[in-house]
C-alpha cells in the first residue's frame, strides 16, 4: 500500500469517527449531560452484578489505562513497527507522541463538555474530573490501537490473536469504567471514537509529510550506503584493454 493510499483511508477513518463523536458530543450537550436510557440500563446492570472477585479483577484491569502502561505499549508498538534501528527510534518517538497529544486535546474537550460523572455512591474506584469522554478509555483504545497497527505493518506470524488480545484490553478497560460506576456508557464510547479518530488524524499526516526515507510503506529495508564503484577492488584490479 503506497502513501498516498495509506493518508487517504487513515482520513476516512478519521471523519467517519469524528464525525460520530461530534454528534454524540452534541446529543451530550444537548441533554445538559443528563444520561441517557442505555447509559442508567448498564450502570444499574452493573450495581446488581458486583461480585468481590469481578470488581478486584475490574480495578486492576482499570488501572493499566492510565500511568506508565500505556506510554510502555506506545513505545513497545514503535519498536516493533520499525525495521531498522533508525526507524524503531522515530516510530516510538511518533507513537509516544500521538499518545501524549491524544490525551491533552481529550482533556480539553471534558473540560469543554464538563459532563458530570454517575452518582458517587455507586463508585467502585477513585475517579476525578469530568466524565465525558472517558480518559481511561482513549488512553487504552489509542493505546491498542497503536499495538494493533504495529502489529499490522510487520505482520508477524500468529498477528491475529495478538491484535485480539490488544482490542479486548482496550475495550475491557473502557467497560471497567461502567462496571466501576465512575462513567456513563456514552462517556467510554465518546473515548472509543476520539482514540480512533486521534489515530487517524496521526497516520494520515505521518503518511503524507515524513520524508519518504524515515519511513517504508512496502516492508524493504534502508538502503545500504552507494559505494563508488572506483573503489571497488574487482574494478580496480580489472584489466585494461
Amino acid at each position: 500500500m503506497n502513501r498516498r493510499r495509506i493518508a487517504e483511508t487513515a482520513g476516512s477513518v478519521a471523519l467517519g469517527a469524528w464525525a460520530a463523536f461530534v454528534v454524540l458530543a452534541i446529543t451530550v450537550c444537548g441533554r445538559h449531560g443528563t444520561a441517557l436510557a442505555l447509559d442508567h440500563f448498564l450502570l444499574a446492570w452493573s450495581l446488581g452484578h458486583r461480585p468481590g472477585a469481578a470488581v478486584a479483577v475490574a480495578r486492576g484491569l482499570t488501572a493499566t489505562g492510565t500511568g506508565a502502561v500505556p506510554y510502555a505499549l506506545a513505545v513497545l508498538a514503535g519498536l516493533l513497527a520499525g525495521r531498522t534501528r533508525r526507524r524503531r527510534l522515530l516510530a516510538a518517538l511518533l507513537a509516544v507522541t500521538c499518545l501524549a497529544t491524544g490525551q491533552a486535546l481529550r482533556y480539553g474537550v471534558m473540560e469543554l463538555v464538563g459532563r458530570a460523572r454517575p452518582p458517587h455512591r455507586d463508585w467502585q474506584t477513585a475517579a476525578s474530573g469530568w466524565s465525558f469522554p472517558s480518559g481511561h478509555s482513549t488512553t487504552a483504545a489509542l493505546t491498542a490501537s497503536l499495538v494493533i497497527l504495529a502489529l499490522c505493518v510487520r505482520a508477524p506470524r500468529g498477528r491475529l490473536p495478538l491484535c485480539l488480545a490488544a482490542a479486548a484490553w482496550g475495550a475491557g478497560v473502557g467497560l471497567t469504567r461502567v462496571f466501576l460506576g465512575v462513567h456513563w456508557f456514552t462517556d467510554v464510547l465518546g473515548g472509543w471514537l476520539f482514540a480512533v479518530g486521534w489515530l487517524g488524524v496521526c497516520v494520515c499526516a505521518a503518511a503524507w509529510w515524513l520524508p519518504p526515507s524515515l519511513i517504508s510503506t512496502d516492508g524493504e529495508a534502508d538502503p545500504p550506503p552507494a559505494t563508488d564503484q572506483a573503489d571497488t577492488p574487482g574494478e580496480a584490479c580489472a584489466p585494461r584493454s
